[in-house]
């Protein structure tokens, strides 16, 4: 710039002088943990993953006042074929929460929490979930359905009974969403190969088993029925 001044005869440029002290980025300012409130006002909640805002009330949900002056929903979960009520719930409870510890149905597990072992997989309109990543809210309007509800509560369906035929079942724990998982396969796929069984419980973490002899239960009671169908 200064050549350019000179060539064209121009006076040379003097910068600015700021008045007054300048700021550097956060300073003064206390660690987030230690600020006040009233410093200025919270910013608005984010939205989740996929940019979906908070569950509104709608015709099977509404917004009261709980006991300790909080937000408290109640709304209607269709689960196991029957409507279910959930009554002075907190908006961020989660549906493996909700399905345990308000409605009664343990045999969705809380394993991991953060859907990566499967433990907890439940079937949200036909299509299997983890419950521990999905808010309880979330899932009104749609047919859940856990493990307790895929047959008969005296007897087995033929895939637990497939799993115990072929000692699949040990420690137990993970068993729920990994027979979840199978039912849903073949109900879209009645005779799979050892690929797509592998495929389709691959988000279903095991530490007992080494997965050959849920792979043969799946297998097996996809055989039979195809079987019985004959």
């Amino acid at each position: 710039m200064d050549r350019r001044h000179r060539r064209l005869g121009l006076p040379r440029a003097t910068p600015r002088r700021r008045t007054g002290s300048l700021r550097r980025a956060g300073g003064g300012c206390l660690p987030p943990h230690r600020r006040s409130p009233q410093h200025r006002r919270l910013p608005a909640p984010r939205r989740g993953r996929h940019g979906s805002p908070r569950p509104r009330p709608g015709p099977l949900m509404s917004e009261t006042r709980g006991a300790g002056g909080g937000e408290a929903l109640f709304y209607t979960l269709h689960v196991n074929g029957t409507d279910r009520d959930v009554a002075d719930a907190w908006l961020g409870e989660s549906l493996l929460y909700v399905l345990r510890e308000r409605l009664g149905l343990p045999g969705t597990k809380n394993a991991c929490d953060q859907g990566e072992c499967g433990s907890c997989t439940v079937l949200a309109d036909g299509l299997p979930v983890c419950s521990c990543m999905m808010l309880a809210a979330a899932a009104v309007g749609r047919d859940i359905v856990t493990v307790e509800g895929l047959g008969d509560e005296d007897e087995l369906t033929d895939v637990q009974q497939a799993f115990v035929d072929h000692g699949a079942v040990q420690c137990g724990f993970c068993t729920p969403g990994l027979i979840v998982a199978a039912e849903h396969l073949l109900s879209v796929n009645p005779e799979p190969t050892e690929l797509e069984i592998r495929e389709a419980i691959s988000g279903n973490l095991c530490r007992c088993t080494g997965y050959g002899r849920v792979i043969a239960a799946i297998s097996g009671a996809a055989g039979a029925r195809t079987a019985g169908s004959d």
